[in-house]
């Protein structure tokens, strides 16, 4: 399943991902992994979750993106959650429509049984209807 948490830049999107995934580290089995542009939430989340500082690597496109992701699910089986903040920047979609990735990321889920929760900075406004039912939270 891919679930969105969707708002304009500096609306709190960040905090609500953080507490979700500080919240859902308790109830799942497997484990857990975080991709963000920084380490600067390195201390905010639980020792439990993995956090993957994407710009580290050299990821420079959408398809560059779903690869690493891929690779990532590839290397642990008990994988369950993968957030994903800042989402447009991470995975190079800046001014670009997302459904097609978010597509795929939902064909990634169903096959590999990997939810993602992913920190969009638009409003629920400018997304495609086909993605409105994805919306967890609107800030």
């Amino acid at each position: 399943m891919v679930q969105l948490i969707v708002g304009e830049k500096g609306k709190g999107k960040t905090k609500y991902l953080l507490d979700k995934v500080n919240n859902e580290v308790k109830n799942v089995k497997g484990s857990i992994v975080y991709l963000d542009k920084s380490a600067k939430h390195m201390f905010e989340l639980n020792n439990k979750v993995r956090l993957i500082n994407v710009l580290d690597y050299a990821v420079d496109s959408c398809d560059g993106f779903l690869g690493f992701v891929s690779g990532i699910i590839s290397q642990d089986h008990d994988l369950e959650q993968m957030y994903f903040d800042s989402f447009l920047k991470i995975a190079c979609l800046e001014g670009q429509d997302i459904t097609s990735v978010i597509e795929r990321l939902e064909a990634m889920s169903e096959k590999y049984g990997v939810d993602f929760v992913l920190s969009v900075s638009r409003n629920e406004g400018d997304l495609a209807d086909s993605l409105k039912s994805k919306i967890i939270v609107s800030l």
